[in-house]
């Protein structure tokens, strides 16, 4: 009796206490979570990347690319060593050039890629993404990543630089450079985006994102066929989209107002050239259309043809 009298309290302040946990949890996840519209009217509530997580992705990379210059550099010195003096002039001038393009196009050359992200942003799960909602456009990810250099290596050189500094006057100065300089390294720290100053300037964010997948038919029941006819879509109307298309559809079909639907579908038809026939109504298209686009990729699937999205045309 007194037992279980006095485990009693204790279960239920434990449970408060998970609670609370589990609310404030909720509560710091909402706190980085921001809503972009997408060209087609979608809205997407998506998560951003954290400072520690943007660092730790950098860290990656940056140990990737030191590991890299060394392997050239070792596999060149190894080569090498059999031409002589010439042999090693040419080396030098090998290392030097492919330790360049590593340095500065290493971070463009993988987020120009398919999946926006580095290696070390994609084992965190992180990709770069446009902070309007649109494509994420070549220039800027390349003012996003040179900006880098004075962020990142120009605070490293000038610390570097005091340090080794045996002049006093000069060890003032740069100490004075390194504390401007550390204002661009610590930006993240002070706006609630996480962002750079390369990503103010270039329009971009680091977000969350989630292995593309394609998810469970939204439909519980297959439509009438009464309230279907008339809605067959070719191939060429369905190769538009990609399965990034797919899910904001059916995050709009999930979530969305009529007015929204309204305009996605208006969207979607302008874009493929249909033309509604009386009594075909945007709820109606729009569920036909998602049926028939997740069927047209999954048999693009079958036959190894992934399409990422509407910019994928491989």
């Amino acid at each position: 009796m007194h037992v279980t009298e006095a485990v009693a309290p204790t279960s239920a302040r434990e449970q408060t206490r998970r609670r609370k946990l589990r609310q404030q949890m909720q509560a710091n996840l909402n706190k980085r979570v921001r809503t972009l519209v997408t060209p087609e009217g979608a809205a997407l509530n998506l998560r951003i990347a954290t400072a520690g997580e943007r660092a730790g992705a950098f860290l990656l990379d940056f140990t990737l690319q030191i590991i890299t210059m060394l392997v050239i550099v070792f596999g060149i010195v190894f080569l090498a060593s059999g031409f002589g003096i010439r042999g090693w002039q040419i080396a030098g001038a090998v290392i030097g050039i492919l330790i360049f393009f590593i340095r500065n196009f290493y971070f463009i050359f993988f987020e120009l890629g398919r999946r926006a992200a580095t290696p070390g942003k994609r084992v965190l799960g992180l990709r770069v993404a446009a902070r309007n909602g649109g494509r994420l456009k070549a220039n800027a990810i390349i003012a996003r990543n040179f900006m880098r250099e004075l962020e990142v290596f120009l605070p490293l050189s000038v610390l570097l630089g005091a340090m080794f500094s045996e002049n006093a006057v000069n060890g003032w100065i740069n100490l004075l450079l390194l504390l401007w300089s550390g204002i661009f390294l610590l930006f993240p720290l002070f706006n609630k985006d996480k962002l750079r100053v390369g990503d103010l300037i270039a329009g971009t964010m680091v977000i969350h994102a989630p292995k593309v997948q394609l998810l469970d038919d939204i439909a519980s029941a297959p439509a009438s066929e009464d309230l279907t006819a008339g809605y067959n879509f070719t191939p060429p109307q369905l190769d538009i989209y990609g399965i990034h298309e797919l899910h904001v559809l059916e995050d709009v079909l999930r979530q969305s107002t009529p007015e929204i639907k309204r305009n996605v579908a208006n969207r979607i038809a302008a874009k493929i050239g249909w033309t509604p026939e009386p009594g075909q109504t945007d709820i109606i298209f729009l569920e036909t259309f998602y049926a028939a686009l997740r069927k047209h990729l999954e048999r693009g699937l079958l036959f190894g043809e992934k399409k990422a999205d509407k910019y994928d045309r491989k």
